[in-house]
């Protein structure tokens, strides 16, 4: 019997990276997952690449008219959803100085206002026992150049995972939040690092993880399958590093 058996789960930017891999682990667990992301090909791909028991819905978390097109389509497939991965996030890396207003505004609406609009569109169709993930980042807890705006979206992602865990208890709904540290994805080149800066990152990031290298998607996934399942179901308002040690010491 898989972890995830009968239960249906909702995963945000689903089509790479963190997402694609907790995916694939939920379907191995037993779930029906539904991914959603923005870019149709990415997502027909990561459909090809789990197989069975995955959907994929394309969905821009920064626009509300998607998101409720969302809910509407798990209502009208599942009926309900019992996991909520509230994964999908970005940003655009810039000097304090530097930073537009587009680039704050493009932030906030992905990673911030998404993932608050993302759990309160999904969450009537939550029975109890249900639970939510919320994606946050090191940096939430952290101070770097660079990532003024970035990271202030995730502290706040933190606190909502707070709050909520305040109000949804009650309706026997567990909220957590997930900490990855440096996780060997491609959001560095997305966001537009060169392949040397990158390199350049991963060596400084490196010296200073006690574990000296990059943690993968597959590994914080696991951790997300922890959070979902009922092993646990005593476990609410948390977070839980992923991150080989970096924040810890």
């Amino acid at each position: 019997m898989g972890k995830l058996d009968g239960k249906v789960a909702v995963v945000t930017g689903g089509s790479a990276g963190m997402g694609l891999a907790t995916a694939k682990l939920f379907v191995h667990e037993g779930a029906k997952v539904v991914i959603t992301g923005r870019d149709q090909a990415l997502l027909d791909a990561a459909v090809c690449d789990i197989g069975d028991g995955v959907e994929a819905f394309r969905s821009d978390i920064s626009i509300l008219a998607d998101l409720e097109a969302l809910r509407v389509y798990v209502e009208t497939k599942h009926s309900c959803v019992d996991v909520v991965f509230a994964n999908a996030g970005g940003g655009r890396p810039g000097l304090f100085e530097h930073v537009s207003e587009d680039d704050f505004d493009f932030t906030i609406n992905t990673n911030f206002r998404g993932t608050f609009f993302t759990v309160q569109t999904l969450v009537s169709l939550m029975p109890a026992g249900g639970s939510v993930i919320l994606n946050t980042s090191i940096l939430g807890a952290q101070g770097r150049p660079g990532f003024s705006v970035y990271a202030a979206t995730k502290a706040a992602i933190r606190s909502l995972a707070r709050s909520l865990t305040a109000e949804l208890s009650a309706k026997g709904i567990r909220v957590n939040a997930l900490l990855p540290g440096h996780i060997d994805t491609d959001i560095m080149r997305k966001a537009g690092l060169s392949g040397e800066m990158i390199e350049q990152v991963n060596a400084q990031a490196h010296a200073q993880i006690p574990m000296g290298r990059s943690g993968t998607s597959d590994e914080v996934a696991k951790a997300v399958l922890f959070l979902a399942s009922d092993d646990a179901a005593y476990v609410t308002g948390v977070e839980l590093p992923v991150d080989g040690g970096w924040a810890q010491v």
